[in-house]
């Protein structure tokens, strides 16, 4: 167990995608089991953090309808980490996600490992991370995500990418495949195997299968 991640770091924004967070942290859940690993939930301040939305934009029927998280530690106070896991959703629409980006953009050159699911990819893009990596996301965003990250080589057709230490993956439940891929990888098949039957989830293997890339009709890599 010498050399493998211990401290994991979760960060969350208001309006994060739920899925994009828990299914990835479900497997880690599972993981800490059979290994020694801490977490912490990173947030701008330390109060609860929603997937709900308060935009009339993107919640027009007003429904009050979102989980929480309770946030551990701030971007101020944040203890030294191993791997950082970045969610999407429509909360990285804002314009005032600055403090987010820098913490990224300071954090990253001290861990092992960084994963990013969905669009979570933008702020890895934007506080500059990704420049001149393959990487991949979201694809029903495809067109914003090519505009937030242009010295990017965005993959088009990928479930995940793995670039480095940097593990991106595409859309909500493709962090599920991405996570075990990285679980497999770090801690050893057995788990990951182990881990994805104890959830009764049947995984993708193939970091290439991605049948939404064509739901979006988006192009093969460097057309």
């Amino acid at each position: 167990m010498i050399g493998l991640p211990v401290n994991y770091g979760l960060l969350v924004f208001p309006t994060f995608q739920a899925l994009d967070a828990f299914g990835t942290m479900d497997i880690l859940n599972l993981l800490s089991l059979n290994f020694p690993m801490n977490l912490s939930v990173i947030a701008r301040t330390l109060e609860p953090v929603s997937t709900q939305s308060n935009d009339p934009s993107l919640n027009p029927l007003k429904s009050n309808f979102g989980e929480s998280v309770v946030p551990t530690h701030t971007f101020a106070n944040a203890p030294p980490l191993d791997v950082l896991i970045i969610p999407g959703g429509y909360g990285l629409q804002a314009d005032d996600l600055g403090p987010l980006y820098d913490f990224v953009r300071r954090t990253y050159p001290s861990l092992k490992y960084l994963m990013t699911i969905c669009n979570g990819s933008w702020v890895a893009a934007r506080a500059g991370v990704l420049d001149g990596r393959r990487a991949t996301s979201n694809k029903q965003g495809w067109a914003i995500t090519k505009e937030v990250g242009p010295k990017v080589n965005w993959v088009p057709h990928a479930r995940w990418v793995v670039d480095g230490n940097i593990w991106t993956s595409s859309g909500v439940t493709a962090g599920i495949d991405s996570a075990l891929a990285y679980v497999q990888e770090v801690y050893g098949e057995e788990h990951a195997k182990r881990i994805a039957n104890e959830m009764e989830y049947e995984r993708h293997e193939d970091p290439s299968w991605d049948p939404f890339a064509g739901v979006y009709n988006l192009p093969k890599e460097n057309e």
